[in-house]
């Protein structure tokens, strides 16, 4: 049975109050890649909008600033209960727009809610340090205050979830955020807006407007952001050639840039791991959101001992493994966001197919229509760690290669020129610390006995090298989104100089 999206889209837009004007009689063409029709016309926004949004943004952080910082916590809190209201609605919009398996996206708007109760409380927790001073009569001590407008660029691959990390934990340090999501995303975004603009509503007076800018746009709105001196922290995700751009743009004018790029990252299957766990937690972090995570599996190391037995397992899994329609057959693997993704793919898998590669699957499915892009999850065993396999595709496609010794997989595993994400499976505590410790991984993220992808909130989040070396979300990732002062006070009658330095007048 057929199932009208673009219908289902405009019911869902218009129910959360988006004029029709916004995405229907619109410039910007957006497509499901579930079936490959065009679901909405999206209006952009000029060069005046970017100027009007960004001014708008100054005057807002001149009052949001001045508030306390458990008042600004409490916008973010009626944010995650909007987000909890829209929850249902909110998910399936994401899923047509992008394609993501329904429990993918549901776990995806969770996880904005998840952040806004971690920001929450972390309005109450903006900690300055105290410091002993070397002066009698004085005492030393930082403070946090905060720094001006966000600017956040969203990709495609979590149009949601990735604003949530930067909108929540800004507002609550007491910065205004403006927005371009990616232009294969932005009704996610439009509907999200919708919902943080009840909140401020419900806030009442306190939330100023153009606290929450949107600009809707291609590459001239990323730029506008990462060039404008208005914005002090620009947080980009997305590509390494894009994260060049825009940490150049923003460096030559002094600002400072939170990157979230590329991640061609890597697991190590060692002789003692648990292979029933390896197996199951490999096959979720290299197909899982049809390979179109930053943190996705692409490169796995696989012990010699138990390699030719792990890989029948592994393909027999990924051959198994559903792909369809996530939203009409309950597939598990849905599309590849669009016709330039598959061929991509399929380039990378042609010439491999032509070199010494061996190839498991890879193909073409079809599904729905031939304007929807559906491929099996392909398995490519390596002789070595080409030049290929240093290169990140974005797609479902993982490349396996033996080793003998652990010092062999860490070197391969670093070899990568980006550095986010990395696991090991193991159950020799030798290995698991060797792994972990300085002449290990070289990724922000390395776990143990679990794969590369899903990493919580509680934790900062983001990867070395050409990954960018950002940090978003949790732990002391707030402090991106502030200004450090250091304050020293003299309480005393005396003014002695540090370093015991003399000046008599």
């Amino acid at each position: 049975m057929s199932v009208d999206y673009a219908k289902e889209v405009d019911s869902i837009l218009r129910d959360l109050g988006i004029s029709e004007t916004e995405f229907i009689a619109g410039t910007l063409s957006v497509s499901t890649p579930l079936t490959g029709e065009q679901i909405a016309k999206v209006a952009m926004s000029n060069d005046s909008q970017f100027r009007v949004a960004t001014e708008a943004a100054r005057d807002a952080f001149d009052s949001w600033r001045l508030l306390p910082a458990p008042r600004r916590g409490e916008l973010v809190r009626l944010l995650g209960n909007e987000l909890r209201a829209e929850k249902a609605a909110l998910a399936r919009l994401l899923s047509i727009e992008v394609g993501k398996i329904p429990s993918e996206s549901l776990g995806e708007i969770q996880e904005m809610i998840d952040v806004c109760d971690f920001a929450v409380g972390l309005s109450r927790q903006l900690y300055g340090l105290a410091m002993p001073s070397e002066r009698p009569q004085h005492r030393i001590v930082e403070q946090w205050h905060p720094i001006g407008p966000i600017a956040v660029i969203s990709a495609f691959n979590f149009p949601a979830a990735v604003w949530s990390w930067n909108a929540a934990v800004a507002l609550v340090t007491g910065n205004p955020v403006v927005w371009k999501p990616s232009e294969k995303a932005p009704l996610t975004a439009l509907a999200v807006s919708a919902i943080a603009k009840r909140a401020c509503e419900k806030f009442g007076q306190d939330a100023p407007h153009g606290l929450l800018g949107l600009l809707i746009g291609k590459a001239d709105a990323g730029e506008f952001l990462a060039n404008s001196g208005s914005y002090p922290v620009v947080s980009a995700t997305g590509s390494t050639e894009m994260g060049r751009s825009v940490g150049r743009q923003v460096a030559d004018r002094f600002g400072r840039a939170i990157l979230e790029l590329g991640g061609n990252n890597a697991s190590i299957v060692t002789a003692t791991a648990d292979l029933e766990l390896a197996l199951r937690a490999v096959v979720f972090a290299a197909v899982g959101t049809t390979g179109q995570r930053c943190t996705t599996l692409r490169r796995l190391f696989v012990h010699s001992r138990i390699y030719d037995s792990f890989i029948d397992k592994l393909k027999t899994a990924f051959g198994s493994v559903t792909v369809g329609d996530p939203l009409q057959d309950g597939a598990l693997i849905g599309p590849l966001i669009d016709q330039h993704a598959y061929h991509q793919a399929q380039d990378v898998l042609t010439q491999l197919g032509a070199s010494d590669a061996i190839v498991h699957g890879g193909e073409r499915v079809q599904v729905n229509s031939e304007s929807s892009f559906y491929m099996r999850p392909a398995i490519v065993e390596m002789a070595e760690q080409s030049e290929q396999v240093l290169r990140e595709t974005f797609a479902p496609i993982l490349y396996v290669l033996r080793y003998d010794k652990i010092d062999e997989a860490l070197a391969l595993n670093n070899a990568a020129p980006q550095g986010l994400s990395s696991s090991i499976f193991s159950t020799d505590v030798r290995e698991i610390e060797t792994f972990l410790s300085a002449c290990g991984s070289d990724c922000g993220i390395a776990n143990v006995n679990m794969g590369t992808s899903g990493a919580e909130i509680g934790g900062a989040f983001g990867g070395e090298k050409q990954t960018g070396g950002g940090r978003e979300c949790g732990s002391d990732a707030w402090k991106s989104y502030m200004r450090r002062q250091t304050n020293s006070i003299n309480y005393g009658n005396e003014l002695p100089l540090a370093q015991g330095v003399s000046f008599e007048l």
